[in-house]
């Protein structure tokens, strides 16, 4: 009787064991899994940041490339004015 009641209660231990497993495993991979997406969600937020700067700056460089295009218009037109009044 006692072999038996040893193997009873080993097997049940066991058994809670593997349901205690189960369920830790769960949360671990639970708890890892928002982990990962805090990290990759940080990560999506600072592209987007960096993103914005580079148009802010690309803007900033169009809007002097415009300005010196106009110059280059004005200093042109100046010319041809010039030369009109010459030939």
């Amino acid at each position: 009787m006692t072999g038996r009641e040893s193997y009873f209660l080993l097997v049940t231990i066991l058994v809670l064991l593997t349901i205690l497993l189960i369920f830790a495993m769960k949360y671990f991979s639970s708890a890892r899994r928002g982990r990962a997406q805090s990290a990759g969600d940080a990560a999506y937020r600072d592209l987007a940041e960096r993103t914005l700067k580079a148009q802010e700056d690309l803007a900033a460089a169009l809007a002097s490339i415009r300005g010196s295009v106009a110059q280059i218009e004005g200093r042109l037109a100046s010319v041809e004015k010039v030369l009109k009044d010459v030939g």
